[in-house]
């Protein structure tokens, strides 16, 4: 990723951008997408080691678990399971090659705000397919599905973040994707704490199934968001339309300079493998 330099009027220009509510309610709504990650990546250990679920899909392991003996098992032994090992990693996997194989071609051609979106519709069906499972297969798909969202939003959110915010403030803006992260975090640690104590042993369908929570106000909040100017721009938009969004979310008439730049900074990377903000 590869810094654009400016000029001193561009620099005057940019002193002059002010943080508008526009700018912020497009950062806070993308910055769940940290809030999903979070909440999913503490879900999982906890809920693998819930009894009931592994009454359920991993039997083997909850007798290893139970079993004593006067030969003292480590955890690793009693979790060493192929099965249990494809259910956590499905996820890694599947986030992994969406993320290596599908963003730059999506943001590029599509956009952030659909990339952003399909990873939220994604992440929605892994949490529905999770939270019904009836074997390990569809645990497993789900995880997947959770996976290819990830990936989706992971890669999309930061980026979206970094070019809607102004670029004094964009360090401060992109790290509220970590702030969420640990809330998403929290939440989960929360949540499993009290799903743990249901009876009946369907706690963790309520465990997984409560992860759509931060990703229906993503995908509820990014359908009201608009492309960033330098997606548009990459896009080929009309530049009267650019100009337009760039008055509105940067709160100042005077974007001309501020355009110029974002279009020239795309002529730049055209054939290149990278994104230049600016």
């Amino acid at each position: 990723m590869t810094v654009g330099f400016v000029d001193d009027e561009g620099r005057r220009q940019r002193s002059r951008e002010r943080v508008t509510a526009f700018v912020v309610l497009s950062c806070v709504t993308a910055a769940m997408g940290g809030a999903i990650y979070g909440y999913d990546i503490s879900t999982a250990g906890s809920v693998s080691s819930m009894e009931q679920f592994l009454r359920d899909f991993f039997p083997d392991v909850l007798r290893r678990m139970a079993g004593g003996g006067a030969r003292r098992v480590s955890n690793y032994c009693k979790f060493d399971s192929q099965l249990l090992t494809l259910f956590t990693s499905s996820l890694y996997i599947s986030g992994l090659l969406t993320a290596v194989l599908l963003t730059s071609w999506v943001t590029a051609s599509r956009g952030r705000r659909t990339f952003m979106i399909l990873g939220d519709v994604a992440y929605i069906a892994g949490t529905a397919v999770s939270g019904t499972a009836v074997n390990v297969s569809m645990a497993s798909l789900g995880r997947a599905l959770l996976g290819v969202g990830l990936g989706f939003t992971t890669q999309s959110v930061p980026l979206y973040m970094a070019e809607m915010a102004p670029a004094q403030y964009r360090g401060a803006f992109s790290n509220g994707i970590q702030f969420s992260l640990c809330l998403g975090a929290l939440a989960a640690m929360t949540v499993n704490y009290a799903v743990e104590k249901i009876r009946g042993g369907w706690g963790w369908r309520l465990s997984l199934s409560l992860a759509s929570v931060p990703a229906v106000v993503l995908t509820v909040g990014t359908v009201f968001l608009p492309e960033t100017p330098n997606s548009l721009v990459q896009q080929g938009k009309d530049r009267d339309k650019v100009k337009a969004l760039l008055q509105k979310i940067r709160g100042v008439n005077a974007v001309n300079n501020k355009l110029d730049e974002i279009v020239a900074m795309n002529a730049a990377v055209q054939g290149e493998n990278g994104l230049r903000l600016i």
